[in-house]
């Protein structure tokens, strides 16, 4: 007979992983199920997994994000201090108009800077090892991987996945493939990614980012060159993604030998990702030695979803008259019992993902409210809308 778990997370990227590490500080009944053959095989393993400040006007987003990336920063430093660079990131302007914004966005800047290189050095600038920080994260719960969870449903008060596995709760992290959710207001927009590995003669000792992340180099054992990422590009997915699914739902999405199409735009990424790297630093004799692909999830307004589900049926079953325009409050939104999400983290997701999840955490555990930028209610709400 199956095990039933008190929680079951579903996807077993950087947000999936952070759930689990903080849900495990609670509780040892924790399932982490993926479909692919081990953790960050999607957008989490194509991530440059940079940990960068957003530079902009004072916006609730850069709030958000610079709450994360303190909040993420320090908590890498503390539970993983091998897996974290901290060399710092230099931000360069890409052209005159972008110089021009860097110039106003000076007196809000969140962190300190200094200018360096025709642009702006951060000393908070940082990368992870995406693969060994989601290992790490995930190291105290259960794991099951090459599991396709096709159904799920609610039997008494228990989750029942695939009519096999029974969860107390339920927490779906699966990124751009939304197709666990059938709620027609969970909008996702999928921005292909793609994160190349060089191998040169060049040593590089910071992070760069321009129109492309360049990170620090690492000598490689027995040899005299270096190793150093390159990430990341960022081609929409025009894709109605509730009606093809494809790229989504291949279990291994970086084994591209599974169609032309696929190769075609890998290496013309490849190409794309070595030229806007040499117009940050000149590479000699790069050779790509690793290239890792997948879709990062953005909800349509840039913030994350995070926490219960509305039940959009029966909300409008008990509030008719939302179809005429009319407001309630949050709290009167009905939600589906013990159904949770950690979503649309975008090309943040290694900054975002952390804050999030202990968000969540304490949410579940002790009922802390979340903030209203950061819950499915202002979705939900959005497409009452549009609706009628």
């Amino acid at each position: 007979m199956n095990k039933t778990y008190e929680y079951i997370i579903i996807g077993a990227g950087i947000a999936g992983c952070s759930t689990a590490y903080f849900l495990s500080k609670y509780s040892k009944s924790i399932l982490l199920i993926d479909r692919n053959c081990d953790l960050a095989q999607g957008a989490s393993g194509a991530a440059g997994a940079f940990l960068s400040p957003l530079l902009g006007k004072p916006n609730k987003f850069k709030d958000l994000v610079t709450k994360a990336l303190k909040f993420s920063t320090e908590f890498y430093k503390e539970i993983t201090p091998k897996e974290i660079t901290n060399c710092g990131v230099v931000r360069i302007p890409k052209n005159n108009e972008d110089e021009e914004k860097f110039q106003s966005y000076k007196p809000y800047m969140d962190f300190e800077f200094t200018q360096e290189e025709k642009g702006y050095f951060f000393e908070i600038g940082s990368q992870v090892n995406s693969y060994n920080i989601c290992k790490i994260l995930a190291k105290d719960v259960e794991k099951r991987f090459k599991y396709e969870v096709k159904s799920y449903k609610k039997e008494d008060r228990f989750w029942l996945i695939n009519d096999e596995i029974k969860a107390n709760n339920l927490i779906i992290t699966t990124g751009a493939d939304i197709s666990l959710i059938d709620e027609k207001y969970f909008n996702i927009r999928a921005v292909w990614g793609q994160k190349i590995d060089i191998e040169s003669t060049t040593c590089i000792s910071k992070n760069y980012h321009k129109a492309c992340s360049l990170s620090h180099s690492v000598k490689l054992e027995d040899k005299d060159t270096y190793l150093t990422s390159i990430g990341a590009t960022h081609n929409r997915i025009d894709c109605d993604l509730r009606v093809c699914n494809c790229c989504l739902s291949k279990k291994e999405l970086s084994d591209i030998e599974h169609d032309t199409y696929t190769k075609e735009l890998v290496k013309n990424n490849t190409k794309e990702l070595l030229e806007k790297a040499n117009d940050i630093r000149l590479i000699h004799e790069p050779k790509v030695v690793d290239i890792k692909i997948g879709p990062r999830a953005s909800s349509i307004d840039y913030f994350p979803m995070v926490g219960k589900l509305v039940d959009s049926n029966k909300t409008l079953d008990k509030f008719p008259h939302l179809k005429n325009g009319s407001h309630i409050k949050d709290e009167m939104l009905s939600t589906i019992d013990n159904l949770y999400v950690l979503n649309g983290v975008g090309g943040r997701g290694y900054v975002l993902s952390p804050y999030l999840a202990k968000v969540l955490v304490d949410e579940i555990q002790k009922n802390n409210f979340l903030n209203v930028e950061i819950t499915t209610h202002r979705l939900f709400k959005r497409w009452v809308k549009k609706l009628f």
